[in-house]
């Protein structure tokens, strides 16, 4: 015997339908983003060559591994919402922004292109923002706060290591 009710809705958080459905939609561009971004620095941590190799192999498995942990407080959030996270790679792929890596570059490439990434996330997080924030939806306006500052950080620190 199924003991769910399911005439179940959900509770009124002070969010209109609409706008939780367009704020649900952002998040789940800014999960796949943030899944894309995760998977290109794990393939750069396991690949990465060259004088630098210590330094970029322990960096990039920090970032991915601070991705992974935000992955999942994005998918939360969009379940505390009332819908379901996408989570297959056809799903992130037709909603993400991030560039898909071709082949192996090399270390000056890989760090380009996670400055990029990093600043892809930003952009879009930061177009969810007033959305959220008209619809007084303060938990996510709060994730997307903290998502925008760790991507901010995380693409000054790697493009100081492309200065002379």
């Amino acid at each position: 015997m199924n003991t769910l009710n399911t005439e179940y809705k959900l509770a009124d958080m002070g969010i209109a339908d609409d706008d939780r459905l367009q704020i649900v939609e952002g998040l789940s561009k800014l999960l796949a983003d943030s899944y894309s971004l995760y998977l290109k620095t794990h393939h750069y941590h396991w690949n990465v060559t060259g004088p630098m190799f210590q330094t970029l192999h322990t960096m990039f498995m920090t970032l991915y591994n601070e991705q992974w942990l935000a992955v999942d407080l994005i998918a939360e959030r969009i379940r505390a919402l009332g819908e379901p996270a996408p989570g297959s790679y056809e799903q992130f792929a037709a909603l993400t922004s991030i560039v898909p890596t071709k082949g192996n570059p090399n270390a000056t490439a890989m760090i380009r292109d996670l400055v990029e990434g990093q600043a892809t996330v930003v952009r879009t997080a930061r177009t969810l923002f007033s959305v959220a924030e008209q619809a007084n939806d303060q938990p996510t306006c709060d994730l997307l706060t903290q998502r925008m500052q760790m991507h901010e950080k995380y693409a000054w620190m790697l493009r100081s290591l492309l200065e002379d």
